[in-house]
């Protein structure tokens, strides 16, 4: 089983920036794929950016420029580096981890961007 705790929401001015963590614990492999996905009221939950073990990123259109994501591999931890945050970057946050076919998702955390 795979465990995924994500921090570092909350409510940040526009312009400001914020770091999310996502630490994963359990049966972690060594090829896997991980990433922070948003989600809002009454929408689909979107990819935000993701990141391979092997370090080859992804980034969603809206976010290329301002965010970045990294990884690293011995704490089994993603970090989500958010600059220049705009209020439609307001969502709630999930890290999810993908291995030998199988997913796993976080509880979320909160990011609001709001003067």
């Amino acid at each position: 089983q795979v465990q995924l705790v994500e921090s570092g929401g909350g409510l940040v001015q526009p312009g400001g920036s914020l770091r999310l963590s996502c630490v994963a614990s359990g049966s972690i492999f060594s090829f896997n794929f991980m990433g922070w996905y948003r989600q809002v009221p009454g929408k689909q939950r979107d990819l935000v950016a993701g990141i391979h073990s092997r370090g080859i990123a992804t980034y969603a259109d809206s976010v290329k420029g301002r965010f970045t994501i990294s990884r690293d591999n011995a704490k089994n931890t993603v970090y989500l580096q958010m600059n220049s945050l705009k209020p439609e970057d307001t969502a709630v946050y999930y890290c999810r981890l993908a291995q030998l076919g199988a997913e796993y998702w976080g509880q979320g955390t909160q990011v609001t961007v709001s003067s």
